[in-house]
Formats: structure tokens, sequence, C-alpha cells
């Protein structure tokens, strides 16, 4: 065990450094730690033992195999954007065993039990907003710890309690879907390379299920409160004027194209970038007075109808809750709709082809905004 936390250290150093230096380079980038449960499953080589047993002068009347059992793992890893991550961890395969019974008469029992630390890399791609399919390759050092005990005319093995420790690759795919922003749930079948401490190496497979919590979700810096003064009266003969309200204000933002933009692709949490644009937009509507505020949210024409939908309207809630928060607008006097791709601003002809390829994409970028309609804004005077 000493070993493998050494070892668990180096590791842990390797991708704290890694992960560090690229922390500042996207706004889409963030922490994670998560864990899993489920079932291990091993091939014990009964032909191997059975052979070995001939070899000392004994018939192998039977084999009974221990070949499954519960493991677990623990990670924490860092998402550099979208489509790759590295990922940490420790897991604990279990242990497994057989028991050989011989002629003349006795008995073999071994066992085996599995533990260590891995690095991972991992590639994500993201299937709809909230489900995703990832793969992983990585490198793992485990430790092997055996027990061998005899009975009857099988002889007692020169080392009875052989261990070992060694690196080796292990591999993986899953899927993920987030339950919240901030909260989801994985599905994974992986495979870990060992040796098993007499000189022979397999394959250990897991299947399990987890849960990742990240530290990406950053929420709108909560209002500050201020102390309510006494009302003073007013002095007399006092006159308000009203200013005839100006015709509707409309502002638009780009969507997920610009450096500015408030989502990442085909997301709809706003990002660092993206708050403060809208902070900005937040304090030119303190002190205003306002009948009502429209924010509609546009996706390109790329995609299904129910897709884009959902997408849209996602995003342009996004930002009326933001705005409630951020400039204290009350909830009756914003409201939040999805367009779909239904109102494009670039020109019919102007992106050719249906294929969201680069090209398509970055041309249609114009289109993917979200829209801010401010109606009948007026200041006292």
């Amino acid at each position: 065990m000493k070993r493998i936390s050494r070892t668990a250290g180096a590791l842990g150093l390797v991708g704290c450094a890694v992960m560090s230096g690229a922390f500042a380079a996207t706004d889409d980038s963030f922490w994670y730690v998560g864990g899993n449960i489920g079932q291990s499953r091993a091939k014990i080589d009964d032909a191997r033992i059975a052979a070995q047993l001939l070899g000392g002068g004994l018939a192998t009347n039977s084999i009974a195999n221990d070949d499954k059992n519960t493991a677990f793992k623990l990670l924490g890893g860092y998402q550099f954007n979208r489509n790759f991550a590295l990922e940490a961890g420790y897991f604990d395969l279990g242990q497994f065993g057989y028991q050989a019974t011989t002629t003349p008469a006795g008995t073999l029992n071994g066992r085996i039990k599995l533990r260590g630390v891995n690095l991972d890399a991992v590639g994500i791609l993201p299937v709809t907003e909230k489900f995703s399919a990832f793969g992983r390759l990585g490198v793992q050092y485990a430790q092997a710890q055996d027990n061998f005990n005899s009975t009857g005319a099988v002889p007692t093995p020169t080392n009875p309690n052989p261990n070992q420790t060694a690196l080796n690759y292990k591999t993986g795919v899953g899927l993920q879907y987030d339950l919240t922003q901030s909260l989801g749930m994985r599905a994974e079948a992986e495979r870990y390379r060992i040796n098993d401490a007499v000189g022979n190496k397999g394959d250990i497979n897991m299947f399990s299920l987890g849960l990742v919590y990240r530290f990406d979700q950053r929420k709108p810096a909560p209002v500050e409160k201020v102390a309510m003064q006494e009302p003073v009266a007013a002095p007399p003969q006092m006159v308000v004027v009203v200013m005839p309200a100006p015709a509707p204000k409309k502002v638009v933002f780009s969507a997920d194209s610009d450096a500015d933009a408030l989502f990442a692709f085909g997301k709809s949490d706003i990002k660092p970038t993206g708050q403060r644009v809208l902070d900005k937009f937040a304090a030119d509507l303190k002190g205003a007075d306002y009948d009502v505020i429209t924010v509609t949210g546009h996706t390109d024409r790329i995609g299904s109808h129910a897709y884009n939908m959902k997408l849209s309207e996602r995003r342009a809630e996004a930002v009326r809750d933001y705005l409630i928060a951020a400039a204290g607008i009350p909830a009756g006097k914003i409201t939040a709709k999805g367009m779909d791709g239904a109102q494009p601003v670039t020109k019919p002809g102007e992106c050719k082809g249906n294929k969201a390829t680069k090209k398509l994409v970055a041309c249609l970028a114009p289109d993917r905004r979200v829209e801010v309609e401010v109606a009948a804004t007026r200041t006292a005077k």
C-alpha cells in the first residue's frame, strides 16, 4: 500500500500540473469529483492451474471459481473543454479465487486482491445538451496480493503470500446524463490489465454506475440588499413631469460564437464572459422604468425542431433569470421565449448546405443569438 500511495501522489502531481496549466484556457473548463460502484469480473485460467498440478503428479478432479466481486472507484478530474478531460482516481476491484480438488486427494486454494490508482485521458462526445458518450485510455498502478493454501496430497506452496505492484494500461467506455447543471450520472464499462503476482497477466472487467459533481456552475451574484429609509414627506406643490416613452429598445447578444458570447456551443449555462456582458446591460436598466422586457432565444436551422426549440427556450430563460437577480427586475415584468431557427438574420442563400460542417456552423453564427427588447422605457424627472 505504501508503494501505491507514493504512486498516487506522483500521478496526482502530474495530473495537477497539466490541469493547472490549462485552468484559465477556456471558460468551458471545470473541476469535478465522483465515484462509481459495480461488479468486477475475472477470467480464471483453469487450464493453467490443472497443468501446474499435473506437473506435480496430481490429477485435477474439479475447479470451483469465484470470479465476480463488488468493485468501486473514487475519482477527480479536470475538463479542459467540451471534448477532453484528464481524470485521476483510486480503484478497488475486490478479490477473486478458486479451489481445485485433486487425485490423490487434496485441495489447492488461491485468492487474489486487487487495488490501485490510475490516470486517464477522457474523450467526450456530446450527443444532446444533457446526454454524452465518452471513452477513456490511461495508465494504472495496481497491487496484487495473493494467498495460497493446500490440504492433503497437494504440497504447501513455497511462497503462500506473493504480492506485486505493476504499471499497466486500462481502457473504458461510458455514457453520462446530466441530472442538473452540476450533477451527472454515469454508466461505465472498463478493462484493467493486471499482473497476478505469480508471473501471469490477465484482464479484469468492471461494470459500474456512478455520480459526478462539477464545480463550474457559477450563480449570479446575490443582489445587495439596501436598507429601506423612512419615507420623507414631499415638499408642497411638487410637480412631477413624466417624459414621453421612447420606442422599444432591442439589444442583441451573441449566443455562442463571439469571444463575449453568452453560452458555450450547444449549452444553456451562462459563461463568465456572458455574465460580464449581462452585468453591463443590467446596470443600464437600473433606475429606469419599463412596462415589459421580452427575452427571445434564437438558434440556427441546423438540427431538429424539437432540440432547437428546447435549447432556445433554455437560453432565453437563463438570461431572464440572470437579469432578475442581477438588475432586480420584477419577475412579472420580464418574459422569455424560444424561436427555434424560424427568424434567421442571415440572408436566403447566404449560408449554403444542410450538413453541420464547420463552415456552415460559422456562417450561421449570427442566427444563434438572444434578443432582449425593453418596451416603453421612460425616466421620471
